[in-house]
């Protein structure tokens, strides 16, 4: 199963984006998705700052700021095969 993160800041644009095409690109795909906002947690808001919206796939980060529906389903795919 892939774990899927996304860390995220309310009222933020970028960040519906991204969702959003995480949103069109799990079908298919035995993950679960998890949206993390960061707003309010000192610890999160430490580690990720301005730097969102950021998406982890397997732990890793893989993203930030913004991906393609292609790049985000390539990425996914590689990750399904290990």
């Amino acid at each position: 199963m892939l774990e899927i993160v996304l860390y995220t800041r309310n009222e933020c644009c970028l960040c519906r984006e991204m969702e959003e095409i995480v949103a069109a690109a799990l079908p298919g795909f035995d993950a679960r998705f998890e949206r993390v906002a960061i707003d309010g947690n000192p610890a999160l808001e430490a580690r990720h700052g301005t730097e969102v919206p950021v998406l982890y796939v397997n732990q890793r980060k893989a993203f930030k700021y913004r991906c393609t529906h292609r790049q985000l389903r390539k990425r996914l795919l590689r990750e399904a095969k290990r």
